[in-house]
């Protein structure tokens, strides 16, 4: 019992030094707003009183906000970038070109006065005291009478007035499947300050980072509408969709819609007088909303069967990759893709059952990869979608396709994504700030497909059950905070017992590519060698003349360690003999055999993410 005390111990111990980076904080926000909504006029009203928890080390003179519907106006930077950018979002543009010569413009540009966003303060006070503010594009900066102390909570209250702009991105009216209200991004946002200052990113259609807290958030709106919001609906006895007896309770024609959500960093809604609600519950407990247009018998189907689908995701995702913390998640039809939110996506519903089930597996995984773990994605875009689509495409296996065992390497599609823009002369390093890139097909394939094989080709170093474990050891670490890629690494070292620094600094910082070759094979040598400049640890299988085969293991010199045997179905009643390491200063290895080989495959599992696999297989 002793020694099971003290190495309980020394778990604790070395759970706690993993679980915070040093003089770690983060600040905390409680919103409580209320909204009056003209539907017809496509404006509202708001009024909003905020909690700013000061968790930081300093004082702070001054507060931001995010406005983020100023940026669909002309003359904005997103306006500017949709007009620069080689290769701009079709949903955000217009071909007034040929098929053969297209020639973009922003629709942004081409807004009306009675078409745009904007988001106008009309009063501000913090602590009852008026405050100096001015607002730059979309941020809103606040200079204080008197600086919010460290460890103090500061009283906001603001009235703003805002129009919802065209549907162009994620938010707006009139989306082209008919949604008349998708609000994302509607409300002034309290901006992140972390240890790594204030994050002022201006909007041009990319990513976000917020501070967790609670919202309780009331909406006034035509009594005719149904809502569909992030967190749990108050009072559904009294207004449209939610219960068969609906008593709708009412007042100059307007529901009063009343959503409370803990612990989240975003808040979403969207309206429709044509929505229909459903609803299911998990065997974990979660109860999950669709809120959809039910446009005809094959879409009522397909949402149907897709919430039955989502119900099983949350379970699977429970057991991978950590419990889904909050009550209910909701589905919800609106803005022009999908878009994940705090326990709630918009997502175009007009879709076959496959790619419905797949974007409601995508955004429902970006519950955990970057609601429950804030990620910062206008830093750590591939952390974030990567990591999200590669618990996408795992669970879409798994549940949609029903593969049962999974292959040795799942997301081999990414790989061969990554692949082509390895070899395209468009990479950039996958460090790159989200908005900085320099096409939208670069930051497409780095944040959603080399994040993935970040992820696979991470197993394939550590081991495939280390993976599992340190998914699930990162969870009980990080989850309601915001984690770094390094506290990921830290956490998968700690796991594994393996230096993992060469590879995220070099896979993520740079654009070196992985290339391994066999070069001559005799009857007692094999020699391989090192065509690039990323070094890899290397799974060697030989078959031998005489029908046996060996797998030869070859750690790299900077791991410090080695992974454990895998029991990967490929290597199933295969002996693995495990050479000295590697060094990555020398380009050639030597593998003494004392049969002669036949078949000679440097990693048969697919999982090393070798940019030329011809030269990889040798074969008599």
């Amino acid at each position: 019992m002793k020694k099971i005390i003290f190495f309980t111990c020394l778990l604790l111990i070395s759970t706690a030094a993993w679980s915070q980076r040093a003089g770690y904080w983060q600040q905390h926000v409680d919103y409580k707003m209320d909204v009056e909504v003209d539907e017809k006029n496509y404006q509202y009203q708001g009024e909003m009183t905020l909690k700013y928890t000061n968790n930081s080390n300093k004082d702070l003179p001054k507060i931001y906000f995010h406005l983020y519907f100023n940026a669909f106006q002309p003359g904005s930077m997103m306006d500017y970038r949709l007009s620069n950018i080689i290769d701009p979002d079709s949903r955000m543009t217009t071909n007034i070109g040929t098929k053969e010569n297209p020639q973009y413009q922003s629709r942004i540009a081409v807004l009306e006065p009675d078409q745009i966003g904007y988001q106008k303060i009309n009063s501000l006070t913090v602590d009852g005291q008026e405050a100096t503010y001015k607002v730059d594009g979309t941020i809103l900066e606040v200079t204080l009478s008197q600086a919010i102390k460290q460890g103090k909570t500061a009283i906001i209250e603001m009235e703003w007035e805002a129009q919802v702009p065209e549907q162009i991105r994620r938010s707006g009216r009139n989306s082209k499947e008919g949604v008349a209200l998708s609000m994302a991004q509607w409300y002034p946002k309290m901006a992140q300050f972390d240890e790594f200052g204030w994050h002022l990113d201006e909007y041009v259609a990319r990513e976000f980072i917020a501070p967790f807290g609670n919202f309780d958030v009331t909406i006034h709106l035509n009594k005719d509408y149904v809502v569909g919001a992030s967190g749990k609906l108050q009072n559904p006895t009294q207004v449209k969709g939610y219960t068969k007896n609906a008593k709708i309770k009412s007042q100059d024609g307007k529901a009063t819609w009343n959503f409370k959500a803990e612990n989240i960093h975003d808040f979403v809604w969207a309206a429709d007088p044509k929505f229909e609600v459903d609803s299911a519950k998990s065997n974990g407990g979660v109860t999950i909303y669709t809120v959809y247009l039910p446009t005809n018998k094959q879409v009522k189907e397909n949402w149907a069967t897709a919430l039955s689908l989502s119900t099983e995701f949350f379970d699977y995702c429970g057991t991978h990759f950590g419990k889904y913390p909050w009550p209910t998640y909701s589905i919800i039809q609106g803005g022009d893709g999908g878009m994940e939110y705090g326990t709630a996506t918009l997502i175009t519903g007009g879709r076959d059952i496959k790619s419905l089930v797949g974007v409601i597996f995508h955004e429902a995984a970006h519950s955990w990869y970057q609601q429950l773990f804030g990620v910062n994605e206008t830093v750590d875009e591939w952390f974030d979608e990567g990591f999200t689509s590669y618990i996408e495409e795992l669970a879409f296996q798994s549940l949609f396709e029903k593969k049962g065992a999974l292959e040795s390497n799942p997301v081999i599609n990414a790989y061969r994504a990554y692949y082509k823009l390895a070899l395209s002369g468009k990479e950039e390093p996958m460090s790159l700030l989200a908005d900085y890139y320099n096409t939208n097909y670069a930051y497409g394939n780095e944040a959603y497909n080399k994040g993935q094989v970040l992820a696979e080709q991470l197993g394939y170093i550590i081991g495939k059950e280390n993976l599992q474990k340190t998914f699930l050891a990162f969870y009980d670490l990080w989850k309601f905070k915001h984690p770094t890629p390094n506290d990921f690494k830290r956490v998968a070292e700690e796991t594994s017992g393996i230096n993992l620094k060469w590879y995220f600094n070099l896979f993520i910082n740079t654009t070196r590519t992985i290339d391994y070759a066999i070069g001559t094979v005799t009857d007692n040598e094999i020699n391989l060698i090192n065509k690039s400049d990323l070094a890899m640890p290397l799974d060697v299988l030989v078959e031998y003349e005489d029908g046996s085969k060996e797998l030869f293991y070859i750690p790299l010199r900077e791991m410090r360690g080695e992974k454990p045997i895998e029991t990967l179905e490929i290597y199933q009643d295969i002996n693995r003999t495990t050479l000295e390491d590697w060094f990555w200063t020398n380009p050639n290895y030597k593998i003494k055999v004392t049969k002669k080989p036949v078949k000679v495959q440097i990693d048969p599992s697919l999982r090393l993410a070798d940019i030329e696999s011809s030269d990889n297989l040798f074969a008599r």
